[in-house]
């Protein structure tokens, strides 16, 4: 079940480079600085990993799993958010040791903590397995830093997660708003795509409150969508499963890749936003910035 409301929001300006090196500035935004090399590892800074239908238990996951690992000892992320789909085929206690405890034991032994979005292919049941901090919620909120992260069950938009949505967005103050759940608003995967009738329900909603970013599954791709209505999406469901060949590049495409499994690195620090894709190789594939411009303020009618 799906449904609606209504919106204005921040802009923001994103400087990327698309995997030929190409920067890219938001239409109608102010201009935008130097495209970034990757995460600037910044003291203090909000540094975490995003990873996507990964719950295969097969080689490939566990490939990106020791990726992370690597690179998280030159850039010391200390959480990774889960988009949904964290668990394939049969989900049995022994399957939460082979599909997730095992791939990512270095990061769980390091203190790394795990929150994650549910998928169609995840038992209901799987929000009270400790190890994703979901505490028998489908969807919750829980601040980092200067960021509110929002995490849905687009599996079921049901009319109490729409009002605890409203609710939650509206009473936030933080600087950054990320959401994020499994099914995206804006894909141009060739499987899957956008999930229109998902998009008319919550964009209004993220548009009205001023959410900033949203990270999505669902399509086994990687993909960095052109701003919409000044919010940033990021489809990023290759981090198990891959669909190669599936990337039919669109209008809304600003970079993307289906060659490989891939991961994401993220870093805040104040008004900015670092990202950067990297392949089961090690293999950088695209990177950028994204910078939070303030909420303009009202205008004064004339005459009042």
């Amino acid at each position: 079940m799906r449904r609606l409301l209504a919106s204005v929001l921040l802009g923001l300006t994103i400087a990327a480079s698309a995997p030929t090196g190409t920067a890219q500035t938001a239409q109608n935004a102010p201009a935008a600085p130097a495209a970034a090399a990757g995460v600037p590892n910044r003291k203090d800074s909000l540094k975490f990993a995003a990873i996507g239908d990964n719950g295969t238990g097969d080689k490939a996951e566990y490939e990106v799993a020791a990726q992370m690992n690597s690179w998280r000892a030159k850039f010391p992320f200390d959480m990774v958010i889960m988009l949904g789909d964290n668990m394939y085929g049969s989900q049995r206690p022994q399957d939460f040791v082979t599909k997730f405890e095992s791939p990512y034991k270095p990061l769980l032994d390091a203190g790394v903590k795990f929150y994650a979005a549910l998928g169609n292919h995840d038992n209901q049941t799987n929000r009270f397995y400790k190890p994703w901090n979901m505490n028998g919620e489908r969807y919750y909120a829980y601040a980092k830093k200067n960021v509110k992260f929002f995490v849905l069950d687009s599996d079921y938009m049901d009319p109490k997660q729409l009002q605890w949505i409203d609710t939650e967005l509206k009473n936030a103050r933080d600087d950054w708003k990320i959401a994020y759940f499994h099914h995206p608003l804006y894909s141009s995967g060739g499987r899957h795509g956008s999930e229109v009738d998902l998009r008319v329900t919550l964009e209004p909603l993220f548009v009205k409150y001023g959410v900033n970013v949203v990270y999505s599954g669902h399509d086994h791709i990687y993909e960095r969508v052109k701003p919409q209505k000044g919010i940033y999406y990021f489809v990023s469901g290759s981090a198990g499963q891959l669909r190669d060949g599936d990337l039919k590049k669109s209008a809304i495409t600003a970079a993307g890749y289906d060659q490989d499994q891939t991961f994401m690195l993220n870093e805040v620090d104040k008004d900015e936003l670092f990202f950067q894709v990297i392949t089961r190789t090690g293999k950088t594939i695209d990177s950028g910035v994204i910078t939070r411009q303030p909420k303009p303020k009202p205008t004064d009618t004339p005459g009042r």
